[in-house]
Formats: structure tokens, C-alpha cells, sequence
């Protein structure tokens, strides 16, 4: 039988591959690298094989999707950023088997579900800036979208359903909510002053205040708030990622305490942050 080892929410923001790798911003964010290698470092103390990633960077527009590829090996650009994010190589391997699991436990649960392994369909950066420094022991990566027209409770059901293929699978698997907390890019103007700044004040003290939610262990308030949250706080990718994280923790039946890994930051106007929730 496996098991859920490890799951946290992430950050995968360019300015940690400007931190190690552009002139001129030389560890602007290391607190978050030293966060993303402390969740590898447990992952691989616990035993994990698979790293599961809700990448709010792979953007669907229906249904429920897996990367269930053998592997992928290249050289990333960012077509969003590529001034910010450039040259990242890379090279994992799959879970195809889980991939399908997963999959037919979306469909099971009603959710139209689907595990692709067509070449072409590659990786991107919420899964790869993350896996850099998180995945340094070899376990397999495993890719799902974040459907951004999705609803909370859709991506609920599909968390569960989540929950209930690894523990179907053998796995022992670390899962990973890879996306921000508020999302609002500064504009073009007052973009470079914003590097390290977030754009509203409102979204900031929003964050704030879940953070605490998350480590006093208010869960169910702060599920009450998702929605509003996603709305009012321009939930990456709906927040997707972050709704899957709490239906695979068991929703408001979740009795855990978050524990801060990275202090929250601001990055580009966003709010970002590393709490793992522990099982």
C-alpha cells in the first residue's frame, strides 16, 4: 500500500534561478533555495520515490491532466519570462503507472480525468525550478495541471481521488502545491521597483493572515475564505494546486498545524511561501 509521505505548499518563482545564476541578483533568494532543498532533504529522510507536483504553470483550460511520460531531459526557456529564466537543463524520469492510477480516480470520482505520454509534452517551470533543488536523490516527477477555470471544490474531489491512487499504488510520495499565494503581477511600469515588493498592501496582509490560519491550525476558516481568496487575491492558476493540497490532507477533517519552511516573501508583486502540512 502506499502512502503520502510528505506535502507542503511551494514556491517556483523565476527570481530563485535569477538568484543563483544573473549577475547582479546573487542570492536575492536563497532563504527560498534552502527551503526547496530542506523539503528534498525530508522527502528523501522519509522514503519518497515520486515527487506528485500541482504545477500552476501548466494551465489547462478542461478536464483534469497528468504528465504520465517514461522522462524528459532538455534545456528550459521561459516564454513567459525569458530575460528572468533561461538554460535551466534538466532530466527525470516518470510515473507513468501512477499517472494512469491517478487518473482513473479522477474519472471514478466524476472528474474527466486524463494521463497523456505523447512526446512533445514537456515540463515546465513550476515543476522544474522546484525539482532543481528539491530532487537531488533521483525520484521519479510527476506533473499535473492546474485547470484554471476549475472550482475549488472540483479540485477537492480531485485531491481525494489523488489520496486514494498512490495509496492504491505502492508509492511512497511527496506532493507538492506548487504556485503562490496572491498573484497579482506588478504592472510594466513599476515592475523592476517590485522585484522584492508585492503589488497591493490588501493581497499582502491576505497572506499574512493565511499563513497564520495555516500554522495555528485554523484549516477550516481558511477554507471557508479559499474561494474569496482565489477571487479578491488572484489565485495563481485558480489556486488549483492549493485546493488539491487540502482535498489530499483530508479537507476540513485536517487536524494539522502548518509548519513555515520559507518565511513569506514577496517576488515580482506576488505573495510566496514554503509550509509543509504534515500527515
Amino acid at each position: 500500500m502506499g502512502d503520502v509521505a510528505l506535502a507542503a505548499k511551494i514556491t517556483h518563482v523565476p527570481t530563485i534561478w535569477m538568484s543563483e545564476m544573473i549577475e547582479g541578483f546573487e542570492g536575492i533568494r536563497q532563504f527560498a533555495i534552502d527551503g526547496l532543498r530542506e523539503i528534498g532533504r525530508r522527502a528523501e529522510e522519509r522514503g519518497v520515490d515520486t515527487f506528485i507536483l500541482c504545477d500552476t504553470h501548466w494551465l489547462v483550460n478542461q478536464g483534469f491532466h497528468v504528465n504520465g511520460r517514461d522522462g524528459w531531459s532538455g534545456t528550459f526557456t521561459s516564454h513567459e519570462l525569458p530575460h528572468m529564466l533561461n538554460g535551466l537543463e534538466y532530466d527525470y524520469g516518470g510515473d507513468p503507472e501512477l499517472g494512469d492510477l491517478i487518473a482513473e480516480e479522477g474519472n471514478a470520482a466524476g472528474l474527466k480525468s486524463r494521463c497523456h505520454k505523447m512526446e512533445g509534452m514537456n515540463l515546465e517551470y513550476g515543476t522544474l525550478v522546484p525539482m532543481r533543488h528539491a530532487n537531488h536523490f533521483g525520484a521519479r516527477v510527476l506533473p499535473i495541471a492546474a485547470n484554471q477555470f476549475s472550482s475549488v471544490e472540483e479540485n477537492r474531489i480531485f485531491g481525494a481521488a489523488l489520496r486514494r491512487a498512490v495509496e492504491k499504488s505502492g508509492r511512497r510520495v511527496a506532493f507538492l502545491a506548487s504556485g503562490s499565494l496572491s498573484h497579482e503581477f506588478a504592472p510594466n511600469h513599476i515592475s523592476q521597483e517590485k522585484l522584492n515588493d508585492i503589488t497591493d498592501e490588501f493581497h499582502r496582509q491576505v497572506d499574512i493572515r493565511v499563513m497564520q490560519l495555516w500554522t495555528e491550525g485554523q484549516i477550516e476558516s481558511f477554507l471557508k475564505m479559499l474561494p474569496s481568496y482565489v477571487k479578491y487575491c488572484q489565485g495563481e492558476g485558480a489556486m488549483a494546486d492549493t485546493a488539491m493540497l487540502f482535498g489530499l490532507l483530508g479537507w476540513n477533517k485536517y487536524q494539522g498545524k502548518g509548519e513555515v519552511i520559507c518565511e513569506y516573501f514577496a517576488s515580482s508583486g506576488t505573495g510566496q511561501a514554503i509550509v509543509e502540512f504534515p500527515l
